[in-house]
């Protein structure tokens, strides 16, 4: 924190749930201020999001808005189980955090929007759709299809990345056959002991560990509740400015489908008129939209983020 910013502790409720996290400001502003809640990605985000989001509320701050970031449910101090939670939970959460930050007196209400990372931009999304108090929704990496494509598309990713040669197409097919297979039994609601009896008789391939962490019945439960989440449905109720940004050697997320899914919608006869889209992509950028290979933004990134809040 330098001198030009003061940082607050709070707590707000969405219903049962107290959500914690934390206000930051510009110490030099004398009058309210716009402002912006951060949404970090799957698993267990907390309000830095593994430190990703720690530059970005920064550079936020340091254009003048004011930043709110939370633990999501059952993280950090707040309460509840973020794995027991639906997207739509999430959304109320986030919704919850940015009623908290209009409420404020020093800020803006009519000039907060919402940052959402990864699955974040999902939740933000979600949380954006349908609302005339939110002045827009930017989205980083955000995938503009389903859950469940999304991961089948990182998948061979994966092992193709992970190969030092092109992978054999068998290899890829049944990695993907297995996986088609969980997603087709999530889809007729199959418990949790035929899920481990279909990844027993594979062999209890690594990459299952690799792309969702120890399988258990609580994650499964999760993993069918949002596998056909449908990202567009809520993009085409949005009353708001849209910033979709990508890193084009994104591994997890399928950025030309993304974009060109993101961009059909606005094209649809029941767009709200103020709902417009900018897309940004930022070569040779990961999934974080950071240089490949290094922690740092791509070039420009942070600056083309807060030129376009400001425009």
């Amino acid at each position: 924190m330098t001198s030009d910013e003061a940082v607050r502790e709070v707590t707000f409720a969405n219903g049962a749930m107290t959500l914690a996290g934390s206000v930051m400001y510009p110490r030099t502003s004398e009058a309210r201020v716009p402002g912006v809640v951060l949404i970090g990605g799957s698993g267990a985000a907390d309000r830095h999001n593994d430190g990703y989001l720690l530059p970005v509320r920064q550079r936020l701050v340091d254009a003048g808005l004011a930043v709110l970031a939370y633990d999501k449910r059952g993280v950090g101090s707040s309460t509840g189980d973020w794995r027991k939670a639906t997207l739509g939970d999430l959304a109320k959460d986030a919704a919850a955090a940015l009623e908290f930050l209009c409420r404020q007196p020093d800020v803006h209400a009519d000039a907060v929007g919402l940052f959402g990372h990864s699955e974040g931009g999902w939740v933000a999304l979600r949380a954006g759709a349908g609302r005339d108090d939110l002045a827009w929704v930017i989205t980083s990496g955000c995938p503009g299809v389903s859950p469940a494509e999304q991961e089948r598309y990182e998948l061979a990713s994966l092992l193709h990345t992970t190969h030092p040669n092109p992978p054999p197409q068998q290899a890829l097919d049944e990695r993907l056959a297995l996986y088609d297979s969980l997603v087709r039994a999530g889809r007729r609601g199959a418990d949790f002991a035929e899920v481990t009896r279909l990844i027993e008789s594979a062999g209890n391939p690594s990459w299952v560990a690799g792309l969702w962490g120890r399988m258990d019945e609580c994650l499964w439960e999760l993993l069918k509740r949002k596998q056909d989440h449908d990202p567009i449905r809520d993009a085409l109720r949005l009353r708001c400015r849209h910033l979709a940004v990508f890193g084009a050697a994104d591994p997890v997320v399928p950025v030309t489908k993304s974009i060109r899914t993101f961009t059909a919608a606005v094209g649809s006869v029941d767009r709200h008129p103020l709902a417009t889209l900018t897309v940004e992509v930022f070569p040779e950028a990961d999934h974080r939209v950071q240089v490949k290979g290094g922690s740092q933004f791509a070039p420009g990134y942070l600056s083309t983020v807060v030129r376009w809040i400001e425009g």
